[in-house]
């Protein structure tokens, strides 16, 4: 549910504070990318 009043009308990304706030994902729009956090996963590496 987006409560933020400039996510509402803009969207979170065209936010002016959109790199300081840290309520982005709980009171905004804002959903990170699925590709840009994930971790590697394991035994996906180089054989030692």
């Amino acid at each position: 549910m987006t409560l933020c009043p400039i996510a509402i009308v803009a969207g979170c990304k065209k936010c002016p504070a959109f790199n300081a706030c840290p309520l982005k994902g709980v009171i905004g729009d804002y959903k990170p990318e699925d590709g840009a956090a994930k971790p590697p996963p394991e035994g996906s590496g180089k054989p030692r």
